[in-house]
């Protein structure tokens, strides 16, 4: 799956007198794809070739008295997707482990291919592989791109850089020893990565030592192989917490990393669930429960961490996410109901203000939405902003063109795919789309409802998709101080739709056109790096 290969067409015959027409070369992974050359070779003070380059070059030393007619570069990209049967599934990790080792041998789903590869060698490799033509890719150039990222790393040209970034510690935590005690003066707001991270494990860290911490739950989906927080949530089951994680076996790519950590966590006694099977849990949740003193009594009180993005360090200073630390006990006690749905068994727990799917999320959205276009057909100023990775569910796109037609002023900020389209007539005159491609990468989820001037604004782990609302357990969960809320529409939407040299705005026909700078430049990240990170 996704090797380097290359296919070589042969003339003549090898030792054994056979007729040498095709050979195929896979490049060790243990090769690196960029190599450096002497400055006195290249003549350049940096210079580099793919190792495609040089395996094409001299190609003909593997085939010895045979004549190289051509050598053109190929990969097959193979369907990764783990199959397990739910009805047969008696242990979900055990199933798992048996499937990993045979990944890499999925269906081929596509062929990617030189632009000068021979007709005749691609449709040789198309039939080999099961695909038809629809499913080649001509690719001018190097077959996998990615393998460029490597070369900044290789070259000290910090002029050619960004210039690095310390994020910041929020005012409301940086004076505060204790996390608890801030938590405790009202909700914080995490803005990464303009601000560290590391609030989140400087919580859990006290929390794995604070003797009145009774337990500590969690949802992990990706967090990485070199964890401090999954350490820190060791350390607090070695310290005696009751400590619950519940962790997504089916993450995508990160199953074997995730296999792992269920391991080590269960030997420290730390207690290891995975949901519930046919619902990948994507929501980002950490509940810690506290004895405090309360007019002379130790009453137990909730702590919960609520994210956009994953518990994952590295990520967390390359992805765009919001996160809020509160102790509001609706919100705390509605994380501990989603925890009890995890974790047991039991009927739908009514929530008081986080909206879950595959329950109420779909629902309370489109009812959002609607609200808003009564509001606009009564003559009374309504307006949607929001904020999604992918926009692709069909009742969702309905409403929201039927909330245009009643007058709705809409603006969605999409990063990836979107099956809306804006600004067609009769249908989406009121909406626009536009997707900001810069520095970091845009992850977080807002949806904003002016809701009669209540402005109300919800965070969410879920972006606009029939998986993400149906098939997933996830939260949106509502920013109730004034202040904070002012920070989320100013620093996740407006500056955004403000962006003139980051923006790239979706036509009515689909296609994107990049938004003119005008007489003033707007980026949006450079805008939240100097105020966060001057």
């Amino acid at each position: 799956n996704k090797s380097l290969n290359f296919v070589v067409e042969l003339e003549g015959k090898d030792a054994f007198g056979r007729q040498a027409m095709m050979g195929i070369v896979q490049a060790p992974r243990a090769l690196p794809r960029l190599v450096r050359m002497p400055e006195a070779l290249s003549g350049y003070p940096h210079g580099f070739v793919l190792l495609s380059s040089l395996m094409q070059r001299f190609v003909d030393a593997l085939f010895p008295h045979l004549v190289v007619r051509s050598c053109n570069q190929f990969r097959i990209t193979r369907n990764s997707e783990l199959f397990v049967d739910e009805d047969e599934i008696t242990n979900l990790r055990v199933a798992l482990q048996g499937e990993l080792p045979a990944r890499h041998l999925g269906n081929a789903v596509r062929l990617e291919v030189s632009a000068e590869t021979p007709p005749h060698m691609i449709r040789r490799l198309l039939d080999e592989s099961e695909l038809n033509d629809r499913d080649c890719y001509r690719v001018d150039g190097p077959v996998n791109l990615v393998r460029l990222m490597q070369l900044p790393e290789m070259v000290d040209r910090p002029d050619l850089k960004f210039v690095p970034h310390i994020p910041a510690v929020p005012k409301a935590i940086a004076p505060a020893s204790n996390m608890f005690d801030a938590i405790d003066q009202g909700d914080i707001l995490l803005h990464h990565p303009y601000e560290s991270f590391q609030p989140v494990l400087e919580l859990l860290l006290q929390a794995a030592k604070d003797p009145q911490v009774v337990a500590i739950k969690q949802t992990i989906y990706r967090t990485g192989t070199d964890s401090p927080l999954m350490d820190a949530l060791m350390q607090a089951a070695r310290n005696g917490k009751e400590v619950t994680v519940v962790v997504e076996l089916l993450a995508l790519f990160d199953e074997e990393t995730n296999i792992n950590w269920a391991s080590q966590l269960e030997a420290v006694g730390a207690h290891v669930v995975y949901g519930v099977v046919g619902h990948k849990c994507h929501a980002k949740m950490m509940l810690i429960v506290r004895r405090v003193s309360q007019n002379g009594k130790m009453v137990l009180r909730r702590y919960a961490h609520l994210g956009t993005g994953n518990y994952h360090p590295r990520t967390a200073r390359l992805y765009t996410d919001f996160a809020v630390m509160s102790s509001d006990q609706q919100v705390c006690e509605d994380v501990h109901h989603v925890f009890q749905q995890l974790t047991g068994i039991g009927g739908e727990l009514r929530l008081h203000q986080l909206w879950q799917a595959p329950f109420t999320l779909h629902p309370n959205l489109i009812e959002a939405i609607r609200a808003e276009a009564d509001n606009a057909r009564a003559g009374k100023k309504a307006r949607i902003v929001a904020k999604m990775n992918a926009l692709l569910e069909p009742t969702v796109i309905i409403a929201l063109y039927e909330a245009s037609q009643a007058g709705v002023k809409i603006d969605l900020i999409v990063r990836g795919v979107c099956a809306l389209k804006p600004s067609v007539e009769g249908l989406s005159e009121n909406i626009t789309v536009r997707s900001i491609v810069g520095r970091f990468l845009e992850h977080h989820r807002i949806f904003y409802f002016y809701a009669g001037g209540e402005e109300k604004v919800y965070l969410s782990s879920a972006d606009w998709m029939d998986r993400n609302f149906f098939r997933r357990v996830e939260v949106a969960f509502p920013v109730n101080d004034r202040r904070l809320k002012r920070r989320v529409i100013a620093e996740g939407l407006s500056v955004f739709l403000g962006d003139n040299q980051s923006a790239w705005l979706m036509q009515s026909d689909g296609h994107y056109r990049r938004r003119r700078p005008g007489k003033s430049m707007r980026n949006a990240q450079l805008g939240l790096l100097a105020k966060f990170c001057p």
